[in-house]
Protein backbone atom coordinates (compact mmCIF):
# COMPACT_ATOMS: atom_id res chain seq x y z
CA UNK A 1 0.00 0.00 0.00
CA UNK A 2 1.24 3.49 -1.01
CA UNK A 3 1.85 5.47 2.10
CA UNK A 4 0.02 8.46 2.72
CA UNK A 5 1.29 12.09 1.67
CA UNK A 6 0.88 14.65 4.90
CA UNK A 7 -0.01 17.11 2.36
CA UNK A 8 -3.52 16.99 0.44
CA UNK A 9 -2.73 19.74 -1.83
CA UNK A 10 -0.56 21.70 -4.26
CA UNK A 11 -0.78 24.87 -2.34
CA UNK A 12 -0.15 23.02 1.65
CA UNK A 13 3.06 22.00 -0.36
CA UNK A 14 3.83 25.59 -1.24
CA UNK A 15 2.79 27.03 1.99
CA UNK A 16 5.39 24.24 3.96
CA UNK A 17 8.30 24.65 1.64
CA UNK A 18 7.96 28.39 2.48
CA UNK A 19 7.64 27.96 5.91
CA UNK A 20 10.71 25.79 6.41
CA UNK A 21 12.72 27.27 3.23
CA UNK A 22 15.10 29.10 5.31
CA UNK A 23 16.34 25.52 7.36
CA UNK A 24 16.59 23.73 4.41
CA UNK A 25 20.06 23.49 2.81
CA UNK A 26 21.77 24.95 -0.34
CA UNK A 27 20.96 21.95 -2.28
CA UNK A 28 17.50 21.48 -1.02
CA UNK A 29 16.63 25.14 -1.63
CA UNK A 30 17.52 25.10 -5.31
CA UNK A 31 15.01 21.68 -5.65
CA UNK A 32 12.38 23.36 -3.83
CA UNK A 33 12.85 26.75 -5.97
CA UNK A 34 12.67 24.81 -9.19
CA UNK A 35 9.80 22.87 -7.89
CA UNK A 36 7.66 25.81 -6.84
CA UNK A 37 9.06 27.89 -10.31
CA UNK A 38 8.07 25.38 -12.82
CA UNK A 39 5.18 23.01 -11.64
CA UNK A 40 3.92 21.75 -15.13
CA UNK A 41 7.66 20.59 -15.54
CA UNK A 42 7.66 18.50 -12.33
CA UNK A 43 4.05 16.84 -13.40
CA UNK A 44 5.68 15.78 -16.68
CA UNK A 45 8.76 15.35 -16.22
CA UNK A 46 11.54 12.66 -14.41
CA UNK A 47 13.07 12.87 -11.66
CA UNK A 48 16.48 13.16 -13.31
CA UNK A 49 15.34 15.39 -16.05
CA UNK A 50 14.07 17.77 -13.05
CA UNK A 51 17.26 17.24 -11.04
CA UNK A 52 19.58 18.46 -14.28
CA UNK A 53 17.44 21.60 -14.90
CA UNK A 54 17.98 22.47 -11.24
CA UNK A 55 21.19 21.87 -11.22
CA UNK A 56 20.72 19.48 -8.25
CA UNK A 57 21.37 15.70 -7.59
CA UNK A 58 18.99 12.87 -8.37
CA UNK A 59 19.33 11.70 -4.92
CA UNK A 60 18.49 15.68 -3.21
CA UNK A 61 15.21 15.84 -4.77
CA UNK A 62 14.07 12.49 -3.38
CA UNK A 63 16.10 13.45 0.05
CA UNK A 64 14.15 16.59 -0.37
CA UNK A 65 10.77 14.88 -0.69
CA UNK A 66 11.61 13.06 2.24
CA UNK A 67 12.22 16.13 4.16
CA UNK A 68 8.99 17.35 3.35
CA UNK A 69 7.47 14.63 4.48
CA UNK A 70 6.65 12.36 2.04
CA UNK A 71 7.78 8.93 1.39
CA UNK A 72 9.50 9.75 -1.53
CA UNK A 73 9.79 11.09 -5.02
CA UNK A 74 6.77 9.62 -6.13
CA UNK A 75 4.49 10.57 -3.71
CA UNK A 76 5.93 14.55 -3.98
CA UNK A 77 5.28 14.12 -7.81
CA UNK A 78 1.69 13.69 -7.15
CA UNK A 79 1.45 16.46 -6.11
CA UNK A 80 2.08 18.05 -8.97
CA UNK A 81 0.53 15.56 -11.36
CA UNK A 82 -2.71 16.24 -9.68
CA UNK A 83 -2.68 20.01 -9.52
CA UNK A 84 -1.92 20.14 -13.20
CA UNK A 85 -5.09 17.31 -14.02
CA UNK A 86 -7.12 20.03 -12.11
CA UNK A 87 -6.08 23.32 -13.79
CA UNK A 88 -8.28 25.60 -15.68
CA UNK A 89 -10.19 23.36 -18.18
CA UNK A 90 -7.76 23.79 -21.67
CA UNK A 91 -4.97 25.60 -20.30
CA UNK A 92 -2.53 23.25 -20.45
CA UNK A 93 -3.93 21.71 -24.25
CA UNK A 94 -4.00 25.40 -25.55
CA UNK A 95 -0.28 26.33 -24.20
CA UNK A 96 1.01 23.32 -25.78
CA UNK A 97 -1.15 23.25 -29.00
CA UNK A 98 0.47 27.38 -29.52
CA UNK A 99 4.03 27.04 -27.87
CA UNK A 100 5.89 27.03 -30.89
CA UNK A 101 3.57 26.89 -33.65
CA UNK A 102 4.52 30.18 -35.41
CA UNK A 103 7.99 31.32 -35.88
CA UNK A 104 6.31 35.21 -36.58
CA UNK A 105 7.50 37.27 -33.59
CA UNK A 106 4.44 38.91 -32.99
CA UNK A 107 2.60 35.94 -32.94
CA UNK A 108 4.87 34.50 -30.56
CA UNK A 109 4.91 37.70 -28.14
CA UNK A 110 1.07 37.52 -27.95
CA UNK A 111 1.17 33.77 -27.48
CA UNK A 112 3.08 34.02 -24.38
CA UNK A 113 1.44 37.01 -22.90
CA UNK A 114 -1.89 34.41 -22.82
CA UNK A 115 -0.04 32.05 -21.07
CA UNK A 116 1.52 34.38 -18.58
CA UNK A 117 -2.06 36.08 -17.98
CA UNK A 118 -3.60 32.45 -17.78
CA UNK A 119 -1.06 31.30 -14.98
CA UNK A 120 -1.24 34.45 -12.84
CA UNK A 121 -4.82 34.43 -13.23
CA UNK A 122 -5.07 30.27 -12.23
CA UNK A 123 -2.78 30.79 -9.31
CA UNK A 124 -3.84 34.21 -7.90
CA UNK A 125 -7.38 34.18 -6.81
CA UNK A 126 -6.63 33.05 -3.19
CA UNK A 127 -3.91 35.18 -3.21
CA UNK A 128 -5.55 39.02 -4.17
CA UNK A 129 -8.29 38.21 -1.84
CA UNK A 130 -5.79 37.96 0.94
CA UNK A 131 -3.71 41.08 -0.38
CA UNK A 132 -7.14 43.10 -0.97
CA UNK A 133 -8.05 42.07 2.65
CA UNK A 134 -4.53 43.70 4.28
CA UNK A 135 -4.46 46.96 2.39
CA UNK A 136 -8.13 47.41 3.16
CA UNK A 137 -7.71 46.84 6.95
CA UNK A 138 -4.02 48.85 6.79
CA UNK A 139 -4.41 52.46 7.95
CA UNK A 140 -2.30 53.40 5.76
CA UNK A 141 -0.11 51.83 2.01
CA UNK A 142 2.89 52.27 0.28
CA UNK A 143 4.07 51.11 -2.53
CA UNK A 144 7.63 50.18 -3.97
CA UNK A 145 8.88 48.72 -7.43
CA UNK A 146 11.82 49.70 -9.07
CA UNK A 147 13.82 49.71 -12.67
CA UNK A 148 11.77 47.36 -14.45
CA UNK A 149 8.92 46.64 -11.89
CA UNK A 150 8.20 50.08 -11.80
CA UNK A 151 5.72 50.15 -14.51
CA UNK A 152 3.75 47.50 -12.04
CA UNK A 153 4.04 49.34 -8.65
CA UNK A 154 2.91 52.44 -10.48
CA UNK A 155 -0.29 51.63 -11.96
CA UNK A 156 -1.34 49.92 -8.34
CA UNK A 157 -0.27 53.66 -7.01
CA UNK A 158 -2.03 55.24 -9.53
CA UNK A 159 -5.17 53.34 -9.59
CA UNK A 160 -5.71 52.65 -6.20
CA UNK A 161 -5.04 56.57 -5.08
CA UNK A 162 -8.07 57.41 -6.93
CA UNK A 163 -9.98 56.34 -4.10
CA UNK A 164 -7.53 56.27 -1.23
CA UNK A 165 -5.72 59.50 -1.95
CA UNK A 166 -3.46 58.57 0.70
CA UNK A 167 -1.02 55.77 -1.24
CA UNK A 168 1.92 56.31 -0.83
CA UNK A 169 5.07 55.69 -3.94
CA UNK A 170 8.30 54.68 -2.29
CA UNK A 171 9.97 55.84 -5.15
CA UNK A 172 13.38 56.91 -3.98
CA UNK A 173 13.29 59.88 -6.19
CA UNK A 174 17.05 61.96 -5.89
CA UNK A 175 18.29 59.66 -3.85
CA UNK A 176 15.90 59.61 -0.98
CA UNK A 177 14.81 56.07 -0.70
CA UNK A 178 16.27 55.94 3.15
CA UNK A 179 14.05 59.03 4.04
CA UNK A 180 11.30 57.71 2.43
CA UNK A 181 11.56 54.50 4.83
CA UNK A 182 11.76 56.59 7.79
CA UNK A 183 7.78 57.36 7.38
CA UNK A 184 6.88 53.55 7.96
CA UNK A 185 4.72 53.13 10.94
CA UNK A 186 3.77 49.44 12.83
CA UNK A 187 0.36 48.06 11.01
CA UNK A 188 0.73 50.01 7.58
CA UNK A 189 0.84 48.24 4.66
CA UNK A 190 3.96 48.02 2.35
CA UNK A 191 3.38 46.60 -1.70
CA UNK A 192 6.69 45.64 -2.89
CA UNK A 193 7.31 44.63 -6.71
CA UNK A 194 10.00 42.97 -8.30
CA UNK A 195 11.47 40.01 -10.54
CA UNK A 196 14.61 38.36 -10.66
CA UNK A 197 17.04 39.24 -11.20
CA UNK A 198 15.97 41.62 -7.62
CA UNK A 199 16.23 44.67 -7.07
CA UNK A 200 18.29 45.37 -3.92
CA UNK A 201 16.20 48.59 -3.37
CA UNK A 202 12.77 46.50 -3.70
CA UNK A 203 14.58 44.31 -0.47
CA UNK A 204 15.49 46.94 1.55
CA UNK A 205 11.85 47.89 1.08
CA UNK A 206 10.57 44.78 2.26
CA UNK A 207 13.30 44.11 4.62
CA UNK A 208 12.49 47.85 6.25
CA UNK A 209 8.83 47.47 6.22
CA UNK A 210 9.40 43.76 8.11
CA UNK A 211 11.58 45.81 11.16
CA UNK A 212 9.23 48.97 11.40
CA UNK A 213 5.89 46.49 11.76
CA UNK A 214 4.54 47.00 8.36
CA UNK A 215 2.23 44.15 6.57
CA UNK A 216 3.85 42.91 3.58
CA UNK A 217 2.31 42.03 -0.26
CA UNK A 218 4.93 40.53 -2.33
CA UNK A 219 4.18 40.73 -5.77
CA UNK A 220 7.24 38.68 -7.49
CA UNK A 221 7.81 36.07 -9.82
CA UNK A 222 8.09 32.75 -7.62
CA UNK A 223 6.46 32.22 -4.01
CA UNK A 224 10.03 31.31 -3.11
CA UNK A 225 11.10 34.87 -3.85
CA UNK A 226 13.28 36.89 -1.75
CA UNK A 227 10.25 38.81 -1.52
CA UNK A 228 8.03 36.32 -0.99
CA UNK A 229 9.70 34.48 2.15
CA UNK A 230 9.40 37.54 3.87
CA UNK A 231 5.75 38.76 3.04
CA UNK A 232 2.11 38.61 4.58
CA UNK A 233 0.84 37.88 1.20
CA UNK A 234 1.79 37.15 -1.63
CA UNK A 235 1.51 37.21 -5.54
CA UNK A 236 3.30 35.33 -8.19
CA UNK A 237 2.99 36.82 -11.61
CA UNK A 238 4.13 34.73 -14.50
CA UNK A 239 7.15 37.30 -16.37
CA UNK A 240 8.18 34.75 -19.33
CA UNK A 241 9.04 36.72 -23.03
CA UNK A 242 10.57 35.46 -25.66
CA UNK A 243 12.53 39.00 -25.69
CA UNK A 244 15.17 39.65 -23.73
CA UNK A 245 13.39 41.56 -21.05
CA UNK A 246 10.93 40.29 -18.43
CA UNK A 247 7.22 40.76 -19.36
CA UNK A 248 5.46 42.68 -17.00
CA UNK A 249 2.03 42.34 -18.58
CA UNK A 250 0.36 39.95 -16.21
CA UNK A 251 2.03 41.74 -13.18
CA UNK A 252 -0.11 44.93 -13.96
CA UNK A 253 -3.16 42.79 -15.15
CA UNK A 254 -2.76 41.20 -11.33
CA UNK A 255 -2.52 44.90 -9.95
CA UNK A 256 -6.00 46.12 -11.94
CA UNK A 257 -7.39 43.00 -10.51
CA UNK A 258 -6.29 43.65 -7.10
CA UNK A 259 -7.70 46.94 -7.58
CA UNK A 260 -11.45 46.43 -8.84
CA UNK A 261 -11.40 43.79 -5.30
CA UNK A 262 -10.29 46.83 -2.97
CA UNK A 263 -13.51 49.18 -5.41
CA UNK A 264 -16.04 46.55 -4.71
CA UNK A 265 -15.16 46.00 -1.41
CA UNK A 266 -15.17 49.58 -0.45
CA UNK A 267 -19.00 49.59 -2.29
CA UNK A 268 -20.25 53.57 -2.35
CA UNK A 269 -17.54 55.05 -0.52
CA UNK A 270 -14.90 54.38 -3.94
CA UNK A 271 -17.34 55.71 -6.10
CA UNK A 272 -17.79 59.11 -4.80
CA UNK A 273 -13.76 58.79 -4.03
CA UNK A 274 -13.28 58.15 -7.50
CA UNK A 275 -16.19 60.63 -9.11
CA UNK A 276 -14.58 63.49 -6.82
CA UNK A 277 -11.44 62.81 -8.39
CA UNK A 278 -12.16 62.53 -11.93
CA UNK A 279 -13.85 66.33 -11.64
CA UNK A 280 -10.80 67.51 -9.69
CA UNK A 281 -8.95 66.15 -12.24
CA UNK A 282 -11.38 67.41 -15.03
CA UNK A 283 -11.20 70.74 -13.52
CA UNK A 284 -7.48 71.28 -13.41
CA UNK A 285 -7.44 70.78 -16.84
CA UNK A 286 -5.90 67.46 -16.69
CA UNK A 287 -7.52 65.72 -19.92
CA UNK A 288 -7.70 67.11 -23.03
CA UNK A 289 -11.26 68.02 -24.51
CA UNK A 290 -12.58 66.32 -27.78
CA UNK A 291 -15.82 66.23 -29.92
CA UNK A 292 -16.67 63.62 -27.67
CA UNK A 293 -17.16 65.72 -24.87
CA UNK A 294 -20.72 66.85 -23.78
CA UNK A 295 -20.45 70.62 -23.54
Amino acid sequence: MQAATPHDSYAALMDLIKARHAELSPQFQAGARYLADHPDEVAVSSMRSIAARAQVQSAALVRLAQQLGFAGWPELKAIFVERLRTAPAGYAAKADALAGKDGNLVTEVFTVQQRNLAATESANHAALDAAANLLQAAPRVHVAGFRAAHPIAYTLHYLYRLLRPSVQLLSGQGGTLEMDLRALQANEAVVVVSFAPYSSEALLVAQTARRAGCQVVAISDSPLSPLALQADASIVIAVDSPSFFPSIVAGVAAVESLVELLVARAGPDAVTAIGAAESQLRALGAYAKTSNDVN
